[in-house]
């Protein structure tokens, strides 16, 4: 189907992504030290300095992804330190149940020359970052990014610098704001409920509400989903997530790779 301007839609609502959704926190193992490789000796026997090499960090375009490929994410505060910050498992589990396993992705920020990138973590609070070492994940670029205007209740979606889509939300109270920021998407669930207020499909953001903790006994993370009120739709009426049209985000769940790019300003 071809996306047009009476399309609308992503999904996210914090009471569906916290009855659906797992706490994006550390695993819980005890992180593995990881272990300097000591210089080689030479012919004398007295032990060589390791050649230092200079480190090229670049910036990383927008709509670059980490896919995770180990059963296990390293991820460090910085290169240099000696252990893991947090360590995530792969896949995760939604819900806690080995039944629904999510593969972890992250939206790039910096990657370095030697194969450590920065990351997006989908942890409290939000904006923390991490870093990876090589051989833990694969990159891929993906065209779409997603631009959330609070003021406006407007979303637009890219293909590149084509608008692909833009439309109405219905978007946070007063008391339970959405969060402005960079994120990404984590997860798509498909809703046992159509007509429900999360609509047909939803994705959980690698954000969470700022204003509550938990919603229904779970994280309150933040979502981009459908709604069963088309006049919710331009309002400040949600627990924080971001409503759209149903047919446009049953559409856009087709589409959109998890990683892609959320853009949320005020």
């Amino acid at each position: 189907m071809k996306l047009n301007t009476t399309l609308s839609g992503r999904f996210a609502t914090v009471g569906f992504l916290a009855l659906l959704s797992a706490s994006c926190g550390a695993s819980g193992s005890t992180p593995a030290q990881r272990r300097p490789i000591p210089p080689a000796p030479s012919s004398t026997g007295v032990a060589v300095p390791a050649t230092t090499t200079t480190v090229a960090v670049l910036v990383a375009p927008v709509g670059l992804i980490a896919t995770a490929t180990n059963s296990r994410v390293d991820i460090y505060q910085d290169p240099s330190a000696p252990t893991p910050r947090v360590v995530l498992p792969n896949p995760w589990a939604l819900n806690r149940s080995a039944a629904d396993p999510i593969p972890q992705v992250f939206r790039v920020i910096r990657k370095r020359s030697d194969g450590w990138v920065q990351v997006e973590l989908p942890q409290r609070p939000n904006g923390q970052s991490g870093w990876i070492p090589p051989g833990e994940v694969r990159l891929t670029q993906t065209p779409y990014r997603i631009e959330v205007s609070l003021s406006a209740h407007h979303i637009t979606i890219f293909d590149k610098t084509a608008i692909l889509y833009q439309g109405p939300i219905a978007t946070g109270t007063t008391a339970t704001p959405t969060p402005t920021g960079s994120y990404y998407l984590r997860v798509l669930l498909k809703s046992s409920n159509p007509s429900s207020v999360y609509g047909p499909f939803a994705f959980g953001l690698s954000a969470h509400s700022d204003a509550l903790t938990t919603f229904s006994g779970s994280d309150a993370e933040i979502g981009l989903h459908g709604n069963n009120n088309i006049s919710a739709l331009g309002r400040s009426v949600s627990h924080g997530c971001i409503r759209m049209d149903n047919t446009a985000i049953t559409t856009l769940s087709k589409i959109l790779p998890l990683g892609t790019p959320v853009e949320i300003r005020s």
